[in-house]
């Protein structure tokens, strides 16, 4: 596991961000449980899962830990009482293509590249230009 920044007030330089995700996804990649997919996407099945999966029209609710490639935990949901009910459509690219190839019940880990995510704009305060992610989710169950 990626170890943890201790400063968490940084986004980090555009270059920084590039290097530290580049290493990492080159580093995760190779791992022989890892699953890279055309896209770049990188992920590991923890638990396969038994019910449906969503499409691109779905709202889904999930339990998930994001993390910086750095170890930084940007949100944690496993921990609290409410889990993340969002659409599809709301989520960035990596998490459509990867909550896709889920199934209900499924535990997936997810590593997205920035251009699978929020790319050179980053977002917010917390996530830089150029950082990829990395996704410990659970789907918990598919709305339509």
């Amino acid at each position: 596991m990626p170890r943890k920044r201790t400063n968490n007030s940084s986004r980090g330089s555009a270059g920084q961000n590039r290097a530290e995700s580049d290493a990492f996804l080159k580093k995760n990649g190779a791992k022989p449980d890892v699953i890279v997919t055309a896209s770049g996407l990188q992920y590991t099945i923890q638990d396969p899962g038994t019910g449906k999966s969503p499409d691109e029209w779905s709202t889904v609710e999930v339990n998930q830990r994001i993390l910086l490639v750095d170890g930084t935990v940007l949100k944690n949901t496993y921990h609290g009482t409410e889990t993340d009910i969002f659409t599809m459509k709301e989520a960035i690219d990596g998490l459509k293509e990867g909550l896709a190839l889920m199934k209900e019940g499924g535990k997936f880990l997810f590593v997205v590249p920035s251009d699978l995510a929020w790319g050179k704009r980053g977002a917010g305060s917390k996530i830089g230009p150029y950082a990829a992610l990395i996704f410990d989710i659970r789907l918990e169950k598919v709305i339509d």
